[in-house]
């Protein structure tokens, strides 16, 4: 049957498809120096040559076999297709929440360019197309965790820009809760919850040795950690994921490596000279209505029903300088819209990191040093726990503070040269974002790859207008 079906085929055709094809693979490899996958070009060879499989044989059948297979192989043909294209060059991605509005907004759905920056070789090969993490209906894990393969970048367009907006692997994803009540919640940032509400310091933390800071940030996790094991009723089971499989997130990067990063009464700073605030920059108002706002003066502001909740329940309201300016004016609305202030609502001890006494704030923030691939840090006590993360846990360390002194692999140093580039991302609405403010540096193993347009756009509190027909193909460039 073989040979009568190759003794029908135009064999100059097949050549020519045949040498387009491995062409085009071998292109591939080169791209991706991955020489192993020399060991397909035979089948390829067969398949338009040879003949010696036949690879479709159930086109021979009758019957119902014949209609399951032609249906099981478009399926198989369809994923495989959307498993590579996902992987080398684009995925889609919908913004899930408020952090970068007004900017991108929430049912934006993106078009991800993964060429922008170079796709990354797939840490975890076995996995189902069309899935992060978890398989809809079933609530299993849509991949097989081994084998592993170590982070590996092809050749992209160009690196990240300082204030591109990029999609990218949640930092702390690495460990997550899953239970009815905790839906990939955060685990160090609970165990530091807990911990601190069971944990007392014999003096005040500040007047501690910085020796004794560490070790009591060291017990408070722990403790934490321990009630969060000691009650999984609540809590549920832990669940930990490789880098690719961890939850995409998508904010802008305000900070590059090597740079010097401080954020001073709300604005970032680099290299000690201000940012550019993105022209939708938002920030938590406070703003008591003396009666209802106008539908016009809403969509004149572009303040949502989502941002009319808030302010109704605690007078909070996000809004860009421009929208308070205008609501300010309108007395018959509101006294004033003054902005809300870290004395108006401290969250030190919240942010990154959480295993020191900095007295940091979202709103009043570091110096940090953003590590890049190369560079060599001055380790202290006083910033130890800035790089312990990304020592520990992002680049496979161990790492020790005892004596006063800081040991990395059972040696003593007093420095560190790190392995990868590292960035800090943050989100436009500025006072509603879980950003590096609260998880730190994003390492660059975990960058995903650059928003280019929007290709769809549903508002998610309307029921009626629900399209935004005028955000579709907006380039996410022109957003600044």
């Amino acid at each position: 049957m073989i040979d009568k079906r190759k003794a029908k085929l135009n064999m100059k055709w097949q050549w020519t498809k045949f040498i387009i094809v491995l062409v085009l693979y071998l292109a591939f490899l080169l791209w991706v120096k991955s020489w192993l996958g020399l060991i397909v070009v035979p089948f390829i060879y067969d398949a338009y040559i040879s003949k010696k499989i036949n690879w479709q044989w159930w086109k021979d059948t009758e019957g119902p076999i014949k209609f399951v297979m032609s249906w099981v192989d478009a399926i198989i043909f369809a994923l495989v297709a959307v498993y590579f294209i996902n992987l080398f060059f684009f995925q889609n991605y919908v913004i899930p929440s408020s952090s970068l509005e007004k900017s991108l907004l929430r049912g934006d759905y993106l078009f991800v360019s993964k060429m922008s920056y170079g796709p990354r070789i797939p840490q975890t090969p076995l996995t189902m197309p069309l899935t992060q993490h978890t398989l809809p209906i079933f609530n299993t894990k849509s991949y097989i965790e081994w084998p592993q393969w170590d982070y590996r970048r092809v050749k992209g367009f160009g690196k990240v820009e300082l204030n591109d907006i990029v999609v990218f692997n949640y930092p702390a994803g690495d460990s997550v809760m899953m239970s009815e009540k905790y839906q990939a919640q955060d685990y160090y940032q609970t165990c530091y919850m807990y911990g601190i509400q069971n944990v007392e310091s014999e003096k005040p933390v500040d007047s501690l040795s910085l020796q004794e800071q560490w070790d009591f940030y060291q017990k408070v996790m722990a403790v934490g950690a321990q009630v969060v094991k000691d009650n999984p009723g609540e809590f549920g089971v832990l669940d930990s994921r490789p880098t690719d499989r961890r939850e995409n997130y998508v904010k802008r990067c305000v900070g590059l490596p090597g740079q010097k990063l401080q954020i001073k009464d709300k604005i970032v700073y680099l290299d000690d000279k201000k940012n550019k605030e993105p022209d939708n920059v938002q920030y938590t108002y406070w703003v008591n209505w003396k009666q209802p706002i106008s539908e016009a003066l809403c969509e004149e502001l572009d303040i949502t029903q989502e941002d009319l909740f808030s302010a109704g329940a605690n007078h909070y309201m996000p809004m860009t300088h421009h929208a308070a300016e205008v609501l300010s004016q309108h007395k018959e609305l509101v006294d004033s819209v003054p902005v809300v202030t870290d004395a108006d609502n401290v969250d030190q001890g919240k942010v990154y990191p959480v295993n020191a006494n900095h007295h940091w704030t979202r709103d009043n923030y570091g110096p940090v040093i953003i590590p890049a691939k190369g560079q060599t840090i001055k380790l202290t006590l006083e910033n130890i726990a800035v790089y312990d993360r990304p020592i520990r846990v992002y680049e496979k360390n161990q790492l020790e503070v005892k004596g006063g002194k800081i040991y990395i692999n059972g040696e003593q140093t007093d420095k560190y040269t790190f392995k990868m580039d590292y960035y800090w991302m943050m989100g436009d609405n500025r006072h509603n974002s879980l950003d590096s403010r609260y998880w730190g540096f994003v390492p660059e193993d975990h960058v995903v790859g650059k928003p280019i347009f929007i290709w769809l756009s549903i508002n998610p509190d309307q029921m009626g207008k629900k399209y935004r027909w005028h955000r579709l193909f907006n380039l996410v460039d022109n957003i600044k």
